[in-house]
């Protein structure tokens, strides 16, 4: 009797095996049922928007990190500057130029409105951050690793004395264009406007930065240029060109993050950075620094584990619970959740 031929054996279905991505998504459906469960649709909504802001603060942090390896610590002064650079633009110019009172209930100008305000306030904020490289970051650039990191400290000084002393000690009160009362039903909870813009706002910017990332020639430079900038500028990249256009596009990004503080808060402070630039720096470890997706995902872990700490009764220890989540992530995952251990360049 013959042997039954390949085509002929019957198949044996082995254990079904998810790719990365899908493992990430089924991960993340997980997480944000269990906190949807946990504290309720009200308070998830507010994690989602406090996430939504640190991710994209954390956005810039990681960039930078991963392409000159360089914790930029005057990023959260950045994402203050921006602030302060969104209430001046509507308070001295887009809002008195228009004639319009803040909150805008008309659909129509309240788009202009915002628009015109992320128009101008990111690339004022990107410009500022390619200065700073230009200036501070890049004669540094082959010093040793704590010259750089001591200047990123200065230009987080030097960030917040010009705050302090343009705007004063006192917080100051930044215009709330989507008023607060109103809101949308979703399941079970009253939504505010704003939290909903935020997050859409957020989830696009980042979904349009992993899209440039992806697919654009500037994008493919900067991921070699993370991987290896020798080779990468021996292929032909101008290091200079791409480095900047990563320090543009985080500030851009701090910027757009600095806007929606302020319209969500409704006032800024010149310290505002320090706690704002922490947590996203915790965020983009905890997620993977130089892993733009991590960052994102560092941020909403964040969010959600305050906001529980929080609607729990222990506001004043949100911060240690935080700090605590990362050292047990980094205990048993030194790269971070989504990071990869990388061998040591030859």
């Amino acid at each position: 009797m013959t042997a039954p031929t390949a085509a002929a054996r019957p198949r044996v279905a082995g254990p079904i095996r998810l790719g990365r991505n899908a493992r990430i998504a089924v991960a993340s459906v997980v997480f944000l049922a269990f906190f949807f469960v946990f504290i309720g649709p009200q308070q998830f909504s507010n994690a989602l928007t406090l996430g939504a802001i640190y991710a994209l603060i954390a956005l810039g942090y990681t960039m930078v990190y991963g392409i000159i390896e360089l914790i930029n610590f005057a990023h959260g002064d950045v994402f203050m500057t921006g602030s302060f650079v969104a209430m001046t633009l509507l308070t001295r110019i887009i809002l008195p130029v228009t004639g319009l009172t803040a909150p805008i209930r008309d659909v129509v100008p309240l788009l202009l409105v915002l628009l015109l305000v992320f128009a101008l306030t990111m690339p004022i904020m990107g410009l500022i951050g390619v200065t700073i490289e230009r200036f501070a970051y890049r004669p540094l650039r082959n010093a040793p690793r704590v010259a750089p990191l001591i200047t990123a400290i200065g230009v987080s000084f030097i960030l917040q004395n010009i705050a302090l002393i343009i705007f004063g000690p006192a917080s100051v009160n930044s215009p709330q264009l989507i008023a607060p009362e109103l809101n949308v039903s979703m399941a079970g909870a009253t939504v505010p406007y704003i939290n909903v813009f935020i997050v859409v706002l957020a989830v696009i910017l980042m979904l349009a930065l992993n899209q440039f990332v992806g697919r654009t020639r500037l994008g493919r430079a900067m991921r070699s240029t993370a991987q290896d900038r020798e080779a990468a500028q021996l292929m032909g990249v101008d290091l200079n060109l791409t480095i900047a256009i990563t320090f543009f596009i985080g500030s851009a990004l701090a910027g757009a993050a600095g806007v929606v503080w302020g319209l969500y808060l409704g006032s800024v402070k010149w310290d505002l950075g320090f706690n704002g630039g922490l947590k996203a720096f915790t965020a983009a470890v905890l997620g993977g620094i130089g892993n733009t997706t991590g960052a994102t995902l560092g941020g909403f872990v964040i969010g959600f584990i305050e906001v529980s700490a929080a609607s729990k009764g222990f506001s004043r220890w949100s911060e240690a619970i935080v700090f605590a989540a990362l050292i047990i992530v980094l205990v048993f995952r030194p790269a971070g959740i989504l990071g990869q251990q990388l061998g040591e360049r030859a």
